[in-house]
This record gives structure tokens, sequence and C-alpha cells, in this order.
């Protein structure tokens, strides 16, 4: 995917969560007059918020940061559940998409 992913993935969370732009944007601190437009200018893709900013949005929208960088849906949704496991599952996890690999190098 050659387009920048940020501003599809934000609507996406946004709606998810159930916020409007204007909410969005005054819970991660802009001023109500410009919250709307900003939040409508990121997803739109006119402007691309900034690391801190994209942070504070991937915290209020329980999502994580690289949720945003996902180039397709199945990432997406994986890096939200990934996020949400225990480490100790986390670890479980990672051991068996190592076991999945050595199986799929062996065929």
């Amino acid at each position: 995917m050659e387009t920048n992913p940020i501003p599809n993935r934000l609507k996406q969370a946004r709606l998810r969560a159930g916020f409007t732009q204007m909410q969005l944007g005054v819970m991660i601190g802009m001023d109500e007059g410009s919250a709307s437009g900003r939040m409508n200018h990121y997803e739109k893709g006119r402007h691309t918020p900034d690391i801190r900013t994209l942070k504070k949005i991937a915290d209020t929208l329980g999502v994580p940061l690289n949720y945003f960088f996902c180039e397709d849906d199945i990432t997406a949704e994986l890096s939200i559940q990934i996020d949400r496991l225990s480490s100790d599952k986390k670890q479980m996890l990672l051991q068996f998409i190592n076991e999945l690999q050595k199986e799929n190098h062996e065929l």
C-alpha cells in the first residue's frame, strides 16, 4: 500500500470508540473551536499528526500506536488484540508464531 494508512486508521478507531471528531479533539487537548476541523484534516490526510499527538489519540481510543501504521485490516486488528494480551500470553503467541514459521519453512 503506497498511501498513508494513518487517516483511515484514525477514522476507524474513532468511529469504533464512538466519538465525534470534536469530542476526540477536545479529549486530547485541542481547542473546542478548532478540534473538529483539525481532526477532519487528519482523517482526510491533509495534515498528519505529530507522534506525540498520535500517541494521545491512540491512548484515548484504546489502540496501540502501531495500529495507525498497519497497512491492512488484518494486521491492524491483530495489533489491537495482541496489545490487550498479558505479557505471558504475548510470549506464548510469539512461540506459536515461531513454530508456525518453522513448519512453513519445512514444507
